[in-house]
């Protein structure tokens, strides 16, 4: 079991929940030290959300500075055409049908959001 990393799975399109929730969590978790490691997806709705969002951005810059490993989905960024901004943001643009699938089926903790 991997029991100090958690894997967050950013989905929703949804700002109130982005900022209220799962940026909110996410960085809580890694500087008060709830869990050692996070690795960040953004899937989906997200990324576009996240392209289009400067307070985001800057967000996930602070992610990536305190050692959160920010990923996204590279089908999802490429369907929305946001790729190259997402990388531009220091963001892991990749296909993560696979790294999910791993994550899963080695005992990390996946929150969905």
């Amino acid at each position: 079991m991997n029991k100090d990393t958690l894997v967050i799975l950013w989905t929703s399109g949804d700002i109130e929940v982005a900022e209220n929730m799962v940026f909110m969590y996410t960085l809580n978790g890694k500087k008060r030290g709830w869990w050692e490691n996070i690795n960040f997806i953004i899937w989906g709705p997200s990324s576009k959300l996240l392209s289009d969002t400067p307070e985001l951005q800057e967000k996930i810059k602070e992610f990536i500075r305190e050692g959160i490993k920010v990923e996204a989905c590279k089908a999802c960024a490429d369907n929305y055409g946001v790729a190259d901004n997402l990388e531009s943001l220091g963001v892991e643009v990749k296909y993560m049908g696979q790294p999910l699938t791993d994550y899963i089926k080695d005992g990390y903790s996946v929150l969905s959001l």
